[in-house]
């Protein structure tokens, strides 16, 4: 029998948990084949060929038949990548290609090894826009200093790091705010996810309407109720979460009085 060493806790790097040999698994909805097929054509001149790489489609061509949230998660549960990347059927590589997006991820492995989310455009917690793209809004934008941590990631492009396990919400649908779900996702398994120096063409400039809108209060309403406070029971003591400051300073402060009252006495005593 061979005996192997269990790393100590917090030293299992996330890269080391699947070691696949497909590197990159390229997810899209396809509305309209001629449009994919030009992404396609764009990534494969970009160097994302060969027998690492796998492309993998859902079909809407005839009709919504997935929303962006099902069928995405539909497309992550049979992805083989180390990488997983989430993107629109109407973007185009132009200078950047599989060896930038490759740079720009090791750079992040090494300097920011929580990550979880890359994509090219998305916005902070101060409230600004991070972007890296060419769309109708303007050609060759660059706003932010890359990499930059963000707090929500534009559809058009998301890299997802596949051993991080996120995916979209089950208890939301529809084809908008899913890169702002995954942030909160991967924010709530505690990793992170930034904005790269990654060029590439979005050819639409987006659009809000009617189902923006419902999507937005959807993914709000959720949010509600996962800060609403909480007492969780467990076989041992009971948990309690909360949104608020003020609730938490005297929840920590009444927790490190019961801390001592119990385990100062162990100390004391040397009981058990």
């Amino acid at each position: 029998m061979t005996l192997g060493h269990w790393p100590v806790a917090g030293t299992l790097e996330c890269s080391a948990i699947i070691q696949p040999s497909i590197c990159f698994s390229i997810c899209t909805l396809v509305s309209r084949r001629d449009q994919y097929g030009d992404m396609v054509s764009s990534f494969r001149r970009a160097g994302f060929h060969g027998n690492d790489v796998e492309y993998l489609y859902l079909d809407n061509s005839n009709g919504n038949i997935f929303d962006a949230y099902s069928g995405l998660n539909w497309l992550l549960g049979r992805a083989r990548g180390s990488r997983i990347i989430l993107c629109h059927q109407d973007i185009i590589l132009h200078r950047d290609g599989r060896r930038e997006l490759e740079a720009r991820l090791e750079e992040l492995d090494i300097s920011h090894p929580d990550w979880a989310l890359a994509g090219n455009a998305g916005g902070t917690a101060k409230q600004t826009n991070v972007l890296r793209i060419t769309d109708p809004h303007g050609a060759d934008q660059r706003h932010g200093v890359f990499p930059e941590q963000v707090v929500s990631l534009d559809e058009n492009f998301i890299v997802l790091r596949a051993c991080a396990r996120i995916g979209p919400s089950y208890d939301l649908s529809g084809f908008h705010l899913y890169g702002t779900d995954l942030c909160n996702n991967a924010r709530a398994a505690g990793y992170t996810a930034w904005v790269i120096d990654f060029h590439l063409q979005h050819l639409s400039k987006g659009r809000i309407d009617e189902t923006y809108f419902d999507a937005l209060s959807a993914i709000e309403a959720k949010a509600f109720k996962l800060l609403q406070p909480r007492r969780i029971k467990t076989t041992c003591m009971t948990v309690f979460m909360t949104a608020s400051r003020m609730k938490r300073a005297f929840l920590v402060a009444r927790r490190a009085r019961k801390r001592w009252k119990r385990l100062g006495k162990i100390r004391l005593t040397g009981a058990e």
